[in-house]
């Protein structure tokens, strides 16, 4: 079955106050725990802001993207389903917990992962 990169962007939950985060957690983890219930649930999470550390290919490590000056994502869910529209179901059901849009993407596929 093919897998798909559920994502948003950081500084999408910006406009979230304080107050709400709460009912926000609490919503996007019953999304999560329906995901696991169904059997489509991979990995998923939140990425801190601005801690990406880019290493390249002679194994050096530089500073990575700064978010005002490049999209960089903020948080991510992994799910296999057996179609697209499977897919923006879930994406659908995560944007409206997480009160955010949803890039979805389909991970490619590769024997070996």
């Amino acid at each position: 079955m093919p897998r798909y990169l559920i994502s948003f962007d950081d500084g999408a939950m910006d406009h979230i106050t304080d107050s709400e985060l709460p009912a926000v957690s609490d919503a996007a983890h019953a999304v999560v725990r329906d995901a696991k219930s169904a059997g489509v649930w991979i990995f998923g999470g939140g990425l801190l802001r601005q801690q990406a550390t880019i290493v390249r290919p002679d194994g050096t490590a530089l500073a990575g993207p700064v978010p005002e000056t490049k999209a960089v994502v903020g948080g991510f869910s992994i799910l296999e389903v057996a179609s697209r529209a499977e897919a923006l179901v879930w994406a659908g059901r995560i944007a409206a917990s997480c009160r955010c849009a949803q890039e979805v993407r389909e991970i490619m596929f590769d024997p070996e992962s």
